[in-house]
């Protein structure tokens, strides 16, 4: 099957799931219409368990189907049925965590903070330094300055008083910003120290950055998900507003994706056709079940449809070890179904994929059940995407830039290591809670595969 794709990615419902319990009830009404000249009294049929509806599902949808006969199907713990599988990706989320992780896989939302990204220079006496700050948030509704570094927070000085000790620069201030609601920052900048308070609230974070080092656009995509600070179209709205802006701009440009651990199947692909006029973008193929809980195998192949912004102009992608399963499905995308060129390190090799399920008791069951190919059919699982250029031992962000630079022939000079920012020589800090990662769908009804069909 192959489907175009429309414009906006929207999302699934999961009361559409294929609930276990029609399964169980066509049992029953089987054994009923069994009966002959009268109705024989029969038991009541148990509601299902917890640990058997995660059997159910798991059975059903689960990739690797040699592994199933090690289940047991009369156990009693959720979280021993889901460790006697060998993929790591499949888990079961119990019910205290499941919001929690809900949260984390679908938002970009960071609870209870002042919307900002950190450093840490260990060369300055102050040492915690701002590297982003999230637009509508308490920090930049402050006025609070990006690249400056803060001295104090709610009178505590944040000192660095050995090499060995600057880590615990940040774990003070983070244990501040947790157990306080409102916030003093006395922040140094540009020579000047000044003090801003805010209140804490819920920040949703972009997950699409666009800055300028030495004259080249770089665009960072840091996660693939459904609700950001564009809450209507999330990650896909982030990428296409800016790629809207700059329809008419001719600049060659670096999409950086390093470090990004993917995220929703619907993001990532769409994300992707902005870049591609014509032909495939992903084939993904899945075991589902179907209304009367048998169990088959459905593939698909999504088709890129002309006119996005993104289409005909000069990009190169920039990627490492920690560009993982979403991330992926969009770099392959982009160099098969676009011609952009990749470089830096191969990236993590996750050709497969979870389907979300919320189950009875509240919990999450995250299920390997999907397998990716590239848009020319190449399986990149357990390998990983080697790139056109390996970067080696040069600082990945200089390598990128100095590719794109001589690439496309641009009339900057090549960028010197000494003039790239703390991107490439410290790592960037964030209060948001761990993404799961991995290229996600929300339940598995086959007729929420694109984005035309409320996938």
């Amino acid at each position: 099957m192959r489907t175009k794709l429309g414009n906006t990615p929207t999302r699934t419902d999961a009361k559409n799931i294929p609930s276990v319990f029609c399964f169980f009830a066509g049992l029953i009404s089987a054994i009923l219409c069994g009966c002959s000249d009268f109705l024989q009294p029969v038991e009541s049929t148990p509601a299902p368990t917890e640990y058997s509806y995660n059997y159910w599902l798991l059975t059903r949808t689960y990739l690797f189907e040699d592994e199933l006969k090690n289940l047991d199907e009369d156990g009693d713990s959720t979280q021993l049925l889901y460790a006697e599988l060998e993929d790591p990706f499949t888990r079961y989320v119990p019910p205290s965590k499941s919001e929690s992780a809900s949260i984390s896989i679908n938002t970009s939302i960071v609870q209870g903070d002042v919307g900002m990204e950190y450093f840490l220079n260990p060369g300055l006496e102050h040492p915690l330094c701002i590297y982003r700050v999230y637009p509508e948030g308490p920090a930049s509704n402050a006025g609070v300055p990006r690249y400056g570094c803060i001295l104090k927070v709610n009178d505590v000085e944040l000192k660095e008083e050995s090499a060995e000790a600057v880590r615990m620069v940040y774990s003070t201030y983070d244990s501040v910003l947790t157990y306080n609601k409102l916030i003093t920052l006395v922040v140094e900048y540009d020579g000047d120290t000044v003090s801003y308070e805010m209140e804490k609230g819920d920040v949703y974070a972009p997950t699409v950055f666009v800055d300028t080092l030495e004259g080249t656009t770089i665009i960072t995509i840091s996660e693939f998900k459904q609700t950001t600070i564009d809450k209507a179209a999330g990650s896909f709205g982030e990428l296409k507003n800016y790629l809207d802006s700059t329809r008419n701009s001719r600049e060659p440009r670096l999409i950086d994706l390093r470090g990004n651990p993917g995220g929703h199947v619907t993001q990532c692909v769409a994300m992707a056709d902005l870049f591609i006029k014509e032909g495939p973008i992903s084939t993904r193929s899945w075991r589902t079940f179907d209304a009367n809980g048998k169990p088959f195998k459905k593939s698909v192949s999504v088709e890129a449809t002309p006119g996005d912004a993104g289409e005909g102009h000069q990009f190169v992608a920039l990627v490492n070890r920690n560009s993982a399963s979403c991330a992926e499905i969009f770099t392959a995308a982009l160099a098969e179904g676009a011609g952009i060129p990749v470089v830096g390190s191969s990236t993590y090799g996750k050709g497969i994929g979870q389907t979300t399920w919320k189950t009875m008791a509240g919990g999450l069951a995250l299920i390997t059940n999907l397998e990716f190919l590239t848009p020319k059919g190449n399986s990149y699982h357990k390998k990983g995407i080697a790139p056109d250029k390996d970067c080696g031992s040069e600082a990945p962000l200089t390598c990128g830039i100095n590719y794109l630079r001589n690439k496309y022939g641009t009339k900057t000079s090549v960028l010197k290591k000494s003039a790239v920012f703390k991107a490439d020589d410290f790592q960037i800090i964030s209060r948001k809670q761990p993404s799961l990662g991995g290229a996600f769908r929300e339940n598995d009804d086959p007729k929420l595969d694109l984005r035309d069909t409320n996938n």
